[in-house]
């Protein structure tokens, strides 16, 4: 590998293994989202949500997908690519942290039925208040935590100045993890009495607003280290200045570092508080990636020829950069509670989701197992971003028409041909997109199925 390629090595033997199991995690756990999307949309869609008997599952069920489809889908994937670093010294520590996670998410996925139903739709990290579910949110944070830590004082060294500049990315966002861990201790500790004993969604809203807020900088730093990685994927010379690359790093993490000073300043429970927290993230966490994005996209302008085997990983990064800059202007839409802010974040979700499908397909060759299809994969990739974004259009316009976020059904108030547009839209994005993450997995299991060697032979 050139030493000024921004690429991560790919690991061999027991590490592979490993890599590919966290890789698998990531996937099922996209399996089990995507079973439970479908009632999301369609509980919105109108006609169709009343023609079927469970939209009173709706909140349930958006507490399964959100809670399958970012938090364990994202840090799974982050655990994946810490693992590609790791020494053969940690390999049972890895493990260990492997096997916890799976487990966790495991009672998360059927937490529903395990226990009472009693979803809170609070924000970053909605809750099933049963004994399943909290078990399996604490197994599951405990194997990300100790992957991470393993990322942090168990790694080998890097082989070339490119891999050192993502190396740094790569820490610099597990570093901001064990922060949002911090805050969520912080906060644990800070909640008023009164609120404690209840366990509302108040006080789930409180208890995960600064980690939720904090741990989206550990996302941002790694969606920039999956860009940098699939650039350079696409055959482009110069991606970025490498002399410049970590001083970028350091400018996406040191708004993180202002957590614990959030905190010491406001109560908890108080506005400021709130609001500090959302102007940190809203201020803070685009710049670094605005350059990086800009980077990047212009890297692409320098590729004369793309090869058919690189073409879906370009595709990935530059819907992943559309749906980013999507999201982000969204942002500057929001006026009160409704869908805009749901259309808002579903962009910024998206396009980090597109990044890692693209990483995925070029990563399978590194873990011994062959290449999907690139005309395929470029389908998939197509569909599933281009339904994503009639998705996000259609929840950003029926937030112009008063929708509420968080409801289904009747309680949407969709009265006039005006106000079931937008949601048609909504809803054909989002069958779209369910499609193509549904060819993503076929596409992706049946790589793992099939081994480079074995084709050889």
């Amino acid at each position: 590998m050139p030493e000024n390629q921004l690429q991560l090595t790919f690991p061999s033997g027991p590490v592979r293994k490993l890599a590919t199991g966290w890789l698998t995690l990531a996937l099922l756990s996209l399996v089990g989202s995507g079973l439970v999307v479908l009632l999301v949309i369609l509980a919105r869609v109108p006609v169709i949500h009343d023609l079927i008997p469970w939209t009173g599952s709706f909140k349930t069920a958006l507490v399964i997908h959100v809670d399958l489809s970012v938090l364990v889908w994202f840090l799974s994937f982050a655990g994946l690519m810490g693992t590609l670093s790791l020494s053969h010294r940690a390999i049972q520590l890895g493990r260990a942290s492997l096997a916890t996670a799976a487990v966790g998410a495991f009672l998360i996925a059927f937490s529903p039925f395990l226990g009472e139903d009693a979803p809170f739709l609070n924000n970053y990290v909605p809750i099933l208040a049963n004994n399943a579910f909290f078990l399996g949110l604490t197994l599951f944070s405990l194997g990300f935590f100790a992957v991470a830590l393993t990322t942090l004082f168990f790694r080998r060294e890097a082989t070339g100045e490119g891999e050192k500049k993502l190396d740094f990315g790569l820490v610099s966002a597990m570093v901001i993890a064990f922060f949002a861990l911090a805050s969520l201790l912080w906060s644990y500790l800070a909640i008023p009495e009164s609120l404690s004993l209840l366990k509302e969604e108040r006080y789930y809203e409180l208890l995960f607003w600064g980690p939720g807020h904090i741990l989206q900088f550990t996302h941002t730093q790694l969606l920039m280290v999956a860009w940098f990685w699939l650039a350079t994927a696409t055959g482009s010379r110069k991606v970025a200045p490498l002399n410049l690359i970590i001083p970028l790093f350091a400018l996406g993490a040191l708004p993180a570092l202002l957590g614990p000073l959030i905190h010491l300043i406001y109560d908890i429970d108080a506005i400021e508080h709130r609001t500090a927290f959302t102007d940190l993230m809203y201020w803070g966490g685009g710049p670094a990636a605005l350059i990086a994005g800009l980077w990047v996209f212009r890297s692409q302008w320098n590729i004369q020829t793309t090869q058919d085997k690189t073409r879906p990983q370009r595709l990935a990064l530059l819907y992943s950069l559309v749906l980013f800059g999507a999201g982000g202007w969204i942002g500057f839409m929001i006026d009160g509670v409704n869908t805009i802010i749901p259309a808002h974040y579903h962009g910024s979700i998206v396009s980090v989701t597109l990044a890692y499908m693209g990483l995925t397909y070029h990563i399978l060759p590194g873990l011994g197992f062959r290449r999907p299809a690139p005309n395929w994969s470029s389908w998939q990739l197509m569909l599933y971003s281009g339904g994503s974004l009639l998705h996000i259009v259609g929840l950003a316009w029926s937030g112009g028409h008063g929708v509420q976020r968080k409801t289904a059904g009747a309680a949407q108030g969709l009265e006039t041909i005006a106000d079931k547009i937008p949601m048609w839209v909504m809803g054909l994005g989002g069958v779209a997109a369910v499609i193509g993450g549904i060819l993503f997995l076929v596409l992706t299991f049946k790589s793992l199925r099939t081994k480079r060697t074995e084709l050889a032979s």
